[in-house]
């Protein structure tokens, strides 16, 4: 049994039944090694829907000049999977994952998607165990405190649309990427990638897939004809 009560203590939620947080940190391959046949997938599946649920309430609730497309897109780049994992990295969620031996070997415990479908496994738990209040305390302590600079910082807006219409309004032309450079093993990659005109390089971006660092390098790419 995972001990799950110091996790717990560190987001101010006590479970009525600890069995169901323990299937939330069960991961699907530990089915195929042992006679564990419950894992988190369900939760997943549930949770995810609660914190949609949630996101969009917040958002309908506190900020009534913002336009449906505009929350959708905010929302988005809040329950993304690089969000979710960064809570997951906070809370040291990796350490309880349960995983088979294979998952462990390959880091599974430090891969995005992994950490990020635990917390939604998580907040599914927590919305079976104890209700739709605990769950929202538990997303607005640590996800929607990241709203703020979401918005500041325009990371909801789709950065290399922006700099491609940026760039055929201003050049004619259209960018395009390149991955520059890959660093890292398998399960914990760091990509370098650069935004070109033409031939000429215009920004560049690093990030833990090619996608991720393509938009910041569209980002740079933005702020840099900005200053033009």
């Amino acid at each position: 049994m995972l001990d799950l009560q110091s996790f717990q203590k560190k987001i101010g939620i006590s479970f009525k039944d600890d069995k169901i947080l323990q299937i939330a940190f069960t991961h699907k391959s530990c089915t195929n090694e042992s006679r564990q046949k419950t894992h988190n997938e369900r939760l997943e599946f549930l949770g995810d829907a609660v914190l949609e649920l949630i996101c969009t309430e917040f958002l309908y609730k506190n900020f009534p000049q913002k336009e449906e497309g505009e929350m959708t897109a905010i929302r988005s780049a809040l329950v993304k999977k690089d969000s979710l994992a960064s809570i997951a990295r906070e809370l040291k969620i990796g350490k309880l994952i349960r995983l088979s031996k294979g998952e462990k070997k390959s880091k599974g415990e430090k891969k995005d998607y992994i950490l990020a479908n635990t917390v939604e496994a998580i907040i599914g738990a927590i919305f079976l165990d104890r209700g739709i209040g605990k769950a929202e305390s538990f997303v607005k302590k640590f996800l929607l405190k990241k709203i703020d600079k979401i918005i500041e910082e325009n990371l909801h807006i789709d950065a290399k649309s922006m700099f491609q219409e940026i760039i055929q309004e201003k050049e004619k032309v259209t960018p395009h990427y390149e991955v520059l450079k890959e660093e890292g093993p398998d399960h914990n990659k760091t990509f370098l990638a650069g935004v070109f005109i033409e031939k000429k390089l215009i920004a560049t971006g690093k990030g833990s897939s090619k996608q991720n660092a393509e938009v910041e390098a569209a980002r740079a790419g933005v702020e840099a004809y900005e200053k033009l």
